[in-house]
C-alpha cells in the first residue's frame, strides 16, 4: 500500500538584513580594529536593484551626522540637519549600512566579505555618526587602494578567528541559490534620510 505524503511546509523565506546583522555583530566583536563599532546603533537595510550587473554600488554606509559628528551643516547661510532614524525603543541610529541586491550577492565569497569590512571600516573610530576621514584630497578612502587593502586584511583576520560557519554560509551562495533553498529574500528597507532646515525636525522611526 502506498503511503500518502504529508504536504511539505513552504519555506518561510530568508531575512537578509537579520543574517547580515548577526554577521556584522560577530565581525565587530572579534576583530579588534572594529570593536569600536556599536552595531545596536547601526541600521541595516537593503535595496533591490533591477539587474544583477557587475557595475554599480554593492553596498553603502550612510552617516547620520556631518564632519566631526556635527548635527548640522551650513548651506547658504541656513543650518541643515539630517532626518533622524530611531528604533522601536527610541534609540537613535548613527549609521545606515545598506546592500544592493541581487548585485551584492552575485560577487564572490571573498568579495562579499571584503565589501562588508570595507563599509564597517568607513565608520569613524570615534563612532560619532561621521565617516572615517583621511587626510588629503581623497578623504573618504585615502590613497588609491589603501581602504580596500585594509578591508581585505580585516576580512581575512575575521575568518582566521574561526567564527561559526553558520554565520557566513549564505555568503557562499548567489541570489538565486538562496531563493531556491529558502524562498523569498526579504528584510528592512530604509529610505535615504533627507536634509531639512534645522527649525523643522521630522523624525523617522525604523
Amino acid at each position: 500500500m502506498a503511503r500518502s505524503r504529508q504536504p511539505s511546509t513552504p519555506p518561510a523565506g530568508f531575512d537578509f538584513t537579520l543574517h547580515m546583522r548577526r554577521l556584522c555583530e560577530d565581525v565587530t566583536d572579534r576583530v579588534a580594529a572594529l570593536r569600536y563599532v556599536d552595531m545596536s546603533r547601526v541600521a541595516i537595510s537593503f535595496c533591490q536593484t533591477r539587474r544583477a550587473t557587475e557595475h554599480g554600488l554593492f553596498a553603502t554606509l550612510t552617516p547620520m551626522r556631518f564632519s566631526g559628528g556635527r548635527e548640522y551643516v551650513l548651506r547658504g547661510g541656513q543650518r541643515w540637519a539630517s532626518q533622524r532614524l530611531v528604533d522601536e525603543s527610541g534609540r537613535e541610529m548613527l549609521y545606515i549600512l545598506g546592500f544592493y541586491l541581487p548585485r551584492f550577492l552575485e560577487r564572490t565569497f571573498d568579495e562579499k566579505l571584503a565589501t562588508i569590512t570595507h563599509e564597517l571600516w568607513h565608520i569613524n573610530p570615534k563612532f560619532n555618526g561621521d565617516i572615517r576621514r583621511h587626510g588629503g584630497r581623497f578623504f573618504a578612502h585615502g590613497p588609491a587602494g589603501d581602504h580596500d587593502a585594509v578591508a581585505r586584511r580585516l576580512a581575512r583576520e575575521w575568518l582566521a578567528l574561526a567564527p561559526p560557519e553558520a554565520l557566513y554560509a549564505f555568503l557562499r551562495l548567489d541570489f538565486h541559490s538562496i531563493r531556491r533553498l529558502h524562498g523569498p529574500i526579504f528584510g528592512r528597507k530604509i529610505p535615504t534620510p533627507k536634509l531639512f532646515p534645522l527649525d523643522a525636525s521630522p523624525r523617522a522611526t525604523g
